[in-house]
């Protein structure tokens, strides 16, 4: 049982001491043990509830921290709280009970004698006409202050501790839009962070200034380290919703329950551990961008979520019935080969063309040409800075080496590469040695099919042309026509 209160001889001065001590406290959780500490102290009650109206639903109050009081009592008990809860909330002032089993008010009630209430009160949270809550207390050893003359001591106490909560709600807001506005502000120019001239990447970015302002669905394609989410932030930070909020997620490491409950959130004791209630991503970025990474590595179950989503812009937390509408943009990445995936029966038909409305082919750092050399000193100019190694820049034949290398690790491989070059570099410029590129052999002709070495020729002709499809047709001597058709099969 809670320690007595201190007592004070003038409610003034008692009233000025607790507003001291709530109003210094901004964090949420923190602040609501406080107050319903000081609301038990002051009457000597045994249990108590805190009520917090939702959000997204103001007229349904749901448990947000109690004392005493396990899941089960407290739905034991919800028949009689309920009732007299809502007799509160309807006076809009404190109301205390204090023998029930004779109040006419809740004669209805069978709670009060199978949890042997002996005396009961409850406090509105309300700011003018806005309900915020209501904390609820009992007890069933004894009426100890649930008297008369508790309740303005109680109103008053509770109207201090709804401007309490206004302000810490408040607070959480602007910290939460603070954060979000300077992670935006950090990533307005993350266009030109996607460093390129070559032509394959021209064509993206003509395709994300077509899309961007467009609500559609958009799917990225490329190998692993190609810069997918640098796709993906361009697409958000330079639309009409930039100032929305942008969430990536990683789907390929988690597992299929941590992966449902990060998406689509749950429900307090939906599962073992889920404590509170909890918004999934989708909800958090509502009217934003959401960046699912790896969609390819998704569960036929979450499939059939993202599905709905997709379809009915609709979603539900585990262990609700609830349905919430969203409205989110959503944009995947997967360096897998989707229609292939189809046909194996890996990934769904129909989700896979809800996901394939806009489709950016992120072309492999191989098939960029001098693209390389300027990510290679852009990488290098920011290995120098946190370093603060003598490193001018790169020797010829370190340049040439670069050109040469296949990088089957993208733009990833090419950073990491000139980072632990500068680290180990012991003269003024870049060297072939310093870089440590191991070329892989290429497979023996007999040990590749036709479509292999037919491939390979097409990349390294259009590399040397920067993506020029006329002038590579015209070096292979095929056609335009022909050209086209090999790279949208080959996704290139």
């Amino acid at each position: 049982m809670p320690e007595p209160l201190q007592e004070f001889s003038d409610p003034l001065v008692a009233l000025s001491t607790i507003s001291e001590s709530i109003n210094t406290l901004y964090d949420i959780d923190e602040l609501l043990k406080k107050i319903l500490d000081i609301a038990l102290r002051t009457v000597n009650a045994q249990r108590g509830v805190i009520l917090m109206s939702e959000h997204d639903d103001p007229a349904e109050l749901k448990v947000r921290l109690s004392h005493n009081l396990d899941s089960n009592t407290i739905s034991a008990l919800a028949p009689f709280s309920r009732s007299i809860v809502e007799a509160a909330l309807a006076s809009g002032e404190t109301l205390i009970t204090y023998n029930p089993e004779d109040d006419t008010r809740f004669t209805a009630s069978t709670s009060i004698a199978n949890q042997k209430i002996v005396a009961a009160a409850c406090l509105p949270l309300r700011i003018k006409t806005r309900r915020l809550g209501a904390i609820y207390m009992d007890s069933t050893e004894t009426r100890g202050k649930f008297r008369p003359e508790m309740e303005p001591f109680l109103n008053a106490f509770a109207h201090q501790s709804a401007i309490a909560l206004e302000n810490a709600q408040m607070y959480e807001q602007l910290r939460t839009e603070n954060r979000r506005l300077r992670h935006a502000l950090a990533n307005t120019s993350e266009f030109k962070e996607i460093i390129g001239t070559s032509q394959p990447m021209k064509h993206v970015f003509d395709v994300v200034r077509s899309v961007m302002d467009t609500p559609a669905t958009v799917l990225l394609l490329g190998e692993s380290g190609t810069g997918k989410e640098l796709v993906a932030r361009a697409l958000h930070y330079n639309s009409r919703i930039k100032d929305k909020p942008y969430i990536a997620l990683f789907c390929g490491s988690l597992p299929e329950s941590l992966l449902e409950s990060e998406l689509f959130g749950h429900k307090q004791g939906a599962f073992t551990g889920a404590t509170h209630d909890k918004k999934g991503l989708f909800e958090e970025a509502d009217g934003g961008t959401i960046f699912l990474d790896e969609i390819g590595d998704i569960s036929p179950k979450i499939q059939t979520l993202l599905l709905r989503v997709l379809q009915e812009r609709e979603v539900r937390r585990i262990g609700e019935t609830k349905v919430r509408k969203i409205e989110v943009r959503v944009v995947a990445a997967t360096n897998k080969d989707l229609q292939e995936e189809v046909k194996a029966g890996q990934f769904r038909e129909d989700l896979f063309y809800r996901l394939n409305v806009i489709t950016i082919a992120v072309p492999a750092l191989r098939h960029r040409g001098n693209d390389i050399v300027l990510l290679a000193q852009h990488f290098l100019d920011r290995a120098v800075g946190k370093s603060n190694r003598p490193i001018r820049g790169f020797s010829s034949e370190a340049i040439e080496s670069m050109l040469a290398h296949d990088w089957p690790g993208n733009v990833r491989e090419l950073e990491n590469t000139i980072e632990r070059a500068v680290l180990l570099a012991k003269g003024e410029y870049l060297t072939p040695a310093d870089l440590r590129l191991k070329s892989e052999p290429a497979a023996p002709l007999e040990m590749q099919t036709l479509r292999d070495h037919e491939r390979r020729i097409v990349e390294r002709i259009l590399q040397e042309h920067q993506g020029n499809v006329t002038e590579a047709a015209k070096a292979l001597g095929v056609s335009r026509r022909w050209l086209h058709y090999r790279l949208r099969e080959w996704q290139l």
